[in-house]
């Protein structure tokens, strides 16, 4: 589809959920589309914002407020019709899809719209193990798409997953962050720790997720009870909430653990947070590239995580490596960071920060989705 001259290059991102953070990326890939260029539009699937709540950054924004239920079966053909009215009566050049269902939707979509460019964005590894929705890909994809892999791995993932991907349609942009934004919103360490129920003499390892198998915290719990007699000031504090909570406090309680493990449960924009962790721990499973390892970057936290594929990358060379669903390792990367000295300590958070802004700064980022956006 050819625009007509001078006509702005009308953008659609479409997410599954309403729910915008300081952190959401989908909002940054917005920030670098300027409006003398883009008309950009977002639209989110379902749930919308109350009064309060915060609204996007595009200059446009629709909210189809599907039930789940909507979503499936016949009820899927008229949600679809409703997304495809909106569509051709705004005639958007380009769609960018966050996750499997809005792709999905597009797909389909596709086959009916003249869109230039359509981009399917995955944040994580597993998205794609069904049969049905690699089937999806591989049937409806058309030479207009690209896809986005938000690390190395994923884009691996992505293409041996679906054999009509390649390296050719399949792009990798990692995660960033707003580097200065992030540090705005980060409470001072004396504040941070006041809000936790935290003492200023504690040795702080935190981490911030949703509470659900794949993040490994069980992990994180037989390291801790591995290090608590030798190290009597070890705390552990988990921000998130989710399915795993009772299982955890057992856990915790079974163990002994109540005074040395902390669940804080979900917090607002835990980002304000980190500066009460001496270090920052992910001991997940399986990850994206995940922005909370990066926000504890940008608090001058060190780091340790698993060593998966989207993790390792990030942390090997200045962090601490350590192998997933092994509390021992996990217990080592711990006791070398409560074995070094305070202005140690303090070192090995500013070379975490300095390769942050090296490497997963929010331009470069920016600069990416803006050209893919543009080719």
């Amino acid at each position: 589809m050819d625009k007509p001259m001078n006509r702005r290059t009308k953008v659609l991102q479409v997410q599954n959920n309403y729910n915008i953070s300081e952190s959401d990326l989908g909002e940054q890939i917005v920030k670098g589309l300027p409006q003398s260029e883009f008309e950009v539009t977002t639209a989110y699937l379902k749930k919308k914002p109350g009064e309060s709540d915060p609204k996007s950054c595009a200059e446009h924004s629709v909210y189809f407020d599907f039930k789940s239920s909507e979503m499936k079966g016949i009820w899927r053909i008229i949600s679809l019709y409703q997304i495809y009215k909106v569509c051709r009566a705004q005639q958007f050049d380009v769609v960018i899809c966050h996750r499997f269902k809005p792709t999905h939707i597009f797909l389909l979509l596709n086959l009916f719209l003249d869109f230039r460019r359509c981009i399917g964005i995955t944040h994580g590894i597993g998205d794609y193990d069904r049969g049905y929705r690699q089937r999806a890909v591989n049937r409806w994809i058309k030479s207009n798409w690209k896809f986005v892999g938000v690390s190395e791995s994923v884009r691996a993932y992505l293409i041996e997953s679906c054999k009509k991907l390649n390296i050719q349609n399949t792009v990798v942009i990692n995660n960033a962050i707003d580097i200065e934004r992030a540090q705005s919103v980060q409470l001072d360490r004396a504040t941070a720790r006041e809000k936790l129920g935290l003492e200023e003499l504690d040795f702080v390892f935190g981490t911030i997720g949703r509470l659900v198998p794949v993040k490994g915290h069980k992990y994180l719990v037989q390291a801790a009870g591995l290090l608590a007699d030798k190290y009597p000031n070890l705390r552990v504090v988990i921000i998130g909430g989710g399915r795993e909570e009772d299982a955890l406090s057992a856990q915790i309680k079974e163990a002994g653990l109540e005074k040395a493990i902390v669940l804080a449960g979900w917090k607002d924009d835990a980002l304000q947070y980190v500066k009460a962790f001496d270090v920052f721990v992910l001991p997940s499973l399986s990850e994206g590239l995940p922005i909370s390892l990066l926000e504890a970057m940008s608090g001058g936290r060190p780091v340790i995580g698993s060593s998966i594929p989207s993790i390792k990358p990030v942390v090997e060379g200045i962090g601490k490596v350590c192998e997933p669903k092994n509390s021992e390792s996990l217990a080592e990367c711990m006791s070398y960071y409560l074995s070094i000295t305070a202005r140690e300590l303090e070192e090995a958070g500013c070379l975490h920060q300095t390769h942050l802004r090296d490497k997963y700064g929010i331009d470069d980022y920016r600069d990416k989705y803006r050209n893919l956006v543009l080719s």
